[in-house]
């Protein structure tokens, strides 16, 4: 391994640049070798040494910025990757929407080849140059720059990851021209103190409009929170219990983002899933005042509730979102209809608000005195999952129930907590696992594509790695087949992981769109697995995880099969290995999961 360069000043452009990287926190960066940035890397390698940032070897650009979006959500700080040119960033765009949709701060650099034409090499530096190299991804980023001095660039970064980390945050983009990373340099731009250059502090709103909405709060007879994307900070997460058991408040989460409140707590109402199921909807529907915490598809899931007649509750929105909608695409969801509109941070505003109902008066409900934990809905509340109410679970008689699968699981990571459930497959039931931190469950990727999930699952063990949480990603087949080699990367740099492949051998989810389709139009709906299922012949999981250098066992078709590979896997994750289970598991979603991903009807 290099060692640290105690060169004192920087004798080339990319000496500064990746000192710049360290000035800033950075204790890791991403990548996949480029022409583009070789006089970053060989700054990084030969300037820096055993610095930081530490540098990781990825297999596809894809994974550098998927494994930084796994390490932002877990440590709740930013990691850098670094993409090649034109084309690496093309290779990136899937992960950095992703990064967008689910709001994290990650910190993309880029390069390309000399602006200066006279500088560029025959062909390749021509295919590599792009001008505006952001517009590829500027619909999809909060902020983009191409400095051209160092100056510049010094700038540039600094409000690149002043802009990532401002709420709400997101991915931000910085490229350098493969010159300007070259050049020798005799003075290099001093570097300010890093405190004068922080995001700016969460907002809240005024003490009245806190006061108004704890009054109408206090004074509802059935209130609801619906907690929804907000921070992982463990005194936030007391907060929020501590404000739904101040008003006596019915609660329900979404598992698209991170665990937001206890799922065992007698206050909440249905087990979290992807789309709102009856349970969730009965909640909804009962309530007089329902507060959204930054709610992903507020509009989506107050029609699931009412259609298209008026509300009845008074809906109050707590978000900054609106912040970074733009005409490109529709992460932003359906707008809304609301009562109340406070643009401020969901966090902070809990926090004033539950100060403002202790004022008024003793809680709606006592805290509980036991800490046992309370029995969560199991009624097909938590879409997807489910085998007994399954939508649909043909082909599988050599598999294993998704409840039986997931329950299982979650026997071991109880057995072996703390664990950090980093992600699941669609068809996971919301109720199999009980969620009490929010280190307990990290959220879905985002962008819902497909190949984000081994990534993801690497960066989150990256930065869980060394304290006491097993980390755990169940990932869907289609999504361990499309990103695969990010194993590689963990296996490289001793990244404990464990990683449950549920197996359907298909792209399940098209199956039920195509079911859909067949029964609209009056067509065979047993042709419904024609170019979805991934057979004749089946592809070798485990084989391909070992090829990555990961411990690997499968294929497990049965609950005793499970239970034992767990137990051993568990033990290889606890030794430092990454360990990779093939589960063969049934085609089927609850029939509310099916539903949703099908409705127009």
């Amino acid at each position: 391994m290099p060692t640290k360069n105690d060169h004192a000043t920087p004798r080339w452009g990319s000496d500064y640049l990746a000192v710049l990287m360290r000035h800033i926190g950075l204790e890791y960066v991403a990548l996949n070798p480029g022409a583009s940035f070789r006089g970053l890397h060989d700054s990084l390698v030969n300037y820096l040494g055993d610095d930081a940032p530490r540098m990781l070897t990825v297999l596809h650009e894809e994974h550098a910025v998927a494994i930084a979006h796994g390490y932002a959500k877990a440590a709740g700080r930013p990691m850098g990757a670094i993409l090649h040119a034109n084309v690496g960033l093309m290779h990136g765009s899937m992960a950095i929407f992703d990064a967008y949709c689910d709001r994290v701060p990650v910190l993309v650099f880029g390069a390309t080849g000399p602006i200066d034409t006279a500088r560029r090499r025959p062909w390749i530096d021509w295919l590599h140059t792009s001008k505006d190299q952001g517009a590829l991804v500027r619909s999809f980023v909060k902020w983009d720059a191409e400095p051209a001095s160092l100056e510049a660039a010094r700038d540039a970064v600094l409000r690149a990851r002043q802009i990532a980390t401002t709420l709400p945050q997101g991915p931000t983009y910085v490229c350098f021209d493969s010159a300007l990373q070259e050049a020798a340099c005799a003075d290099t731009p001093p570097l300010p103190p890093l405190r004068r250059y922080e995001a700016p502090v969460r907002p809240g709103v005024s003490d009245r409009a806190a006061k108004t909405v704890a009054a109408r709060l206090y004074e509802a007879r059935r209130p609801l929170i619906l907690a929804g994307r907000v921070s992982r900070d463990e005194g936030d997460w007391h907060r929020r219990v501590a404000l739904a058991e101040h008003c006596g408040a019915a609660v329900l989460t979404d598992f698209k983002v991170g665990a937001a409140f206890p799922t065992c707590h007698p206050l909440h109402r249905a087990a979290p899933g992807y789309f709102m199921a009856e349970a969730g909807l009965a909640a909804l529907r009962e309530a007089d005042v329902i507060l959204s915490l930054d709610w992903v598809d507020l509009a989506g899931t107050l029609r699931s509730a009412w259609g298209a007649d008026a509300v009845p509750a008074h809906v109050i929105q707590v978000s900054l979102d609106q912040t970074l909608h733009n005409g490109y695409g529709g992460e932003h969801q359906g707008l809304a209809g609301t009562d109340t509109y406070l643009m401020c941070d969901p966090d902070e505003f809990s926090g004033q608000l539950l100060d403002a109902m202790r004022a008024l008066g003793r809680p709606r409900m006592a805290p509980p005195t036991s800490t046992a934990p309370h029995t969560m809905p199991r009624d097909g509340a938590g879409d997807p999952g489910g085998a007994d109410d399954a939508a649909s679970n043909d082909g599988a008689n050599d598999s294993i129930p998704m409840t039986v699968f997931a329950r299982t699981i979650s026997r071991h990571l109880e057995r072996h907590a703390p664990a950090c459930l980093i992600r699941t497959n669609l068809g996971w039931p919301g109720d199999a696992h009980p969620f009490s931190h929010p280190l307990d469950y990290l959220g879905y990727d985002g962008g819902a594509g497909v190949g984000s999930g081994p990534g993801m699952s690497v960066g989150a063990a990256l930065a869980l790695k060394g304290g006491p949480r097993l980390p755990v990603a169940v990932l869907g087949d289609g999504d361990f087949l499309m990103g695969v080699t990010a194993f590689w990367t963990a296996v490289r740099y001793d990244i404990p992981l464990l990683v449950v492949v549920a197996n359907n051998r298909s792209f399940f989810n098209d199956e039920v769109h195509q079911e859909k389709v067949a029964v609209v139009r009056g067509r065979p709906v047993e042709n419904k697995s024609v170019g979805q299922r991934l057979e004749t012949p089946e592809i070798d999981i485990a084989a391909m995880a070992r090829a990555q250098g990961a411990w690997a066992r499968g294929a497990v078709r049965t609950r005793d099969e499970l239970e034992q590979a767990l137990a051993e896997a568990i033990a290889a994750v606890r030794a430092g290995k990454v360990a990779v289970l093939d589960v063969r598991v049934g085609r089927e979603y609850a029939p509310a999961m099916a539903k949703a991903l099908t409705r127009g009807d």
